[in-house]
């Protein structure tokens, strides 16, 4: 069963494509486009390419083609992306501006170009469990009617990582609740729990709280603007700071939305770059507004990480993941310090030196691991979409 995972941006369209036999899970061929202006061409080209490029005998042999969609209005889940799947994407496009309306312009490409069932599965499924308290704000009822409260995302890459990190501290059983958490729903939680604090940092950052692979809570909350500083989206903000905004700064409602969205996280508070490379590098050249970028981006991680470790009562392991997780040695050195009374000890010497794909950067002395795992989004969405489209045939 070959099964093709689409990624689709404002303006980009990266793919994979699986290839399921037994148990066996193989990655066949993946790509990408930057600045895209058509979809529909790039879309058609990615398939002729995998055709031509000996992948795809044809267009029928693909079994379905998965799409990471974000978020949708009253719908969760790994489903069929149908015209509910499509209405219920527009209905949130407002929150999710950047990717609502490209994941639901692809899906629709997707369904013109070939027979293959499309299937979505939104990044909030993985926190569709998590507690109420961790669900809601306080707001009126209306409003809480309307929708408004807290989604989580990152679902694919946080539900990778407890599956994972499950393999790595010897919890297989653990590991197999979480394959089967989109099938069989989370049921009873084994004897010994096992919690772990995911750090998805990257272009966009979340922190998820995991007690045996089951997702507590998660620093989104409505919308992808929410939790952490982003590359370039603010993360969290007083709600009244935008009716300031608007009124010392003579803007409009949607220009303070805009720039939000564009002008702040790691480029507003740099004032450089959205790159944490770049401002790393600035910091370390004196850049006094790019030591407070990094210094603001850490102190949220903590916060989050905190939350987390108290709410659970503790965590077996500690996990970076995403580019900045994965790569930025300084970053995980400043999370991590001082947290050695807690049970949570960085060995410096070995994460300044990491290299590795994956790793513990734990000392032999920490209560708490400290995992590096490369996180892998694709693969999670190409496994439901297999799922799914196993229990329709059957």
């Amino acid at each position: 069963m070959k099964i093709l995972v689409a990624n689709l941006g404002s303006t980009s369209f990266k793919y994979r494509l699986f290839s399921f036999s037994g148990e066996a899970e193989t990655l066949l061929a993946k790509g990408g486009y930057e600045r895209v202006e058509d979809f529909g061409a790039v879309i058609s080209d990615a398939l002729k390419n995998l055709i031509d490029g000996g992948h795809l005998e044809s267009m029928d042999d693909l079994a379905g083609v998965g799409f990471k969609t974000v978020l949708g209005k009253d719908l969760s889940g790994c489903v069929l992306a149908d015209e509910r799947t499509l209405a219920a994407l527009d209905g949130f496009a407002q929150i999710a501006p950047a990717h609502n309306p490209a994941y639901a312009a692809g899906i629709r490409q997707f369904q013109r170009l070939t027979r293959a069932p499309c299937v979505a599965l939104f990044e909030t499924s993985f926190y569709q469990w998590m507690p109420e308290s961790a669900k809601h704000y306080g707001v009126p009822r209306a409003w809480r009617e309307a929708g408004i409260r807290r989604y989580g995302f990152h679902g694919a890459s946080h539900k990778f990582i407890a599956e994972r990190s499950a393999e790595l501290l010897g919890r297989d059983d653990v590991a197999g609740r979480v394959r089967q958490l989109y099938v069989r729903g989370p049921g009873e939680e084994p004897a010994q729990p096992l919690r772990v604090i995911s750090c998805h940092l990257g272009g966009s950052s979340s922190v998820a709280g995991m007690r045996s692979g089951v997702a507590m809570g998660c620093s989104f909350g409505l919308s992808p603007q929410s939790g952490l500083p982003h590359n370039n989206r603010v993360g969290d903000l007083d709600s009244m700071a935008i009716a300031v905004a608007m009124k010392e700064l003579g803007i409009s409602f949607d220009e303070a939305l805009r720039q939000l969205s564009k002008e702040g996280g790691l480029l507003g508070l740099s004032g450089c770059s959205n790159d944490i490379r770049d401002v790393v590098a600035a910091m370390e050249a004196g850049n006094a507004d790019a030591a407070v970028a990094i210094d603001v981006f850490v102190h949220s991680i903590r916060q989050w990480i905190g939350s987390f470790f108290f709410e659970m009562g503790g965590a077996e392991a500690l996990v970076f993941t995403a580019g900045i997780g994965e790569n930025q040695a300084l970053v995980r050195e400043r999370v991590c310090a001082g947290l050695a009374p807690l049970g949570i000890e960085l060995d410096t010497g070995r994460n300044a030196g990491f290299r590795a794909a994956e790793g513990d950067l734990a000392t032999p002395a920490s209560r708490t691991r400290i995992l590096v795992i490369p996180t892998n989004e694709e693969l999670v969405v190409a496994r439901e979409t297999r799922r799914l489209l196993l229990s329709r045939s059957s």
